[in-house]
């Protein structure tokens, strides 16, 4: 049985340093039970967290929606992501929502200067509407599937 799908399974990557641990690790599991919320219970509508290096030593999870929850300097994914994505919120320059939901790749990375300016990225992908738009793109119905009432 295949426990991550790569079409709708999110991977949120914190970074692997130990204040990234205990910093964001906590915020990427609050997401993830949006997440999980929003999922209603589908085995593969789910997020899962992870560490940057495991998502970089593992390239066949690069196809699923990734969300990378810290900054450049504590999370090499979000390092990565710096220069990929546009940035499509920031409050007074210390907090940063940096995200792509076109094409084949879904990503975002969520940031701050600090770890309270961190947690209002990850507040705000939340509260105005960025999740949901993530995930209306990537939870369509697919044939064969099969749905639980």
């Amino acid at each position: 049985m295949k426990l991550i799908d790569t079409d709708e399974t999110i991977l949120l990557v914190t970074g692997t340093q130990l204040t990234a641990e205990e910093r964001d690790r906590p915020l990427a599991y609050w997401l993830k039970q949006e997440v999980d919320k929003r999922g209603v219970g589908h085995p593969y509508r789910r997020a899962v967290v992870v560490g940057d290096a495991w998502w970089l030593d593992n390239r066949v999870f690069h196809l699923n929606p990734t969300i990378a929850v810290g900054g450049p300097g504590a999370n090499a994914v979000a390092h990565q992501f710096a220069e990929e994505l546009a940035t499509v919120w920031s409050e007074d320059d210390a907090a940063f929502v940096q995200a792509a939901f076109d094409g084949d790749r879904k990503r975002a990375s969520l940031w701050g200067m600090n770890a309270s300016a961190t947690a209002s990225a990850v507040e705000a992908f939340v509260v105005k509407g960025y999740l949901d738009e993530l995930l209306s793109r990537i939870w369509k119905f697919r044939t064969g599937a099969s749905v639980m009432v």
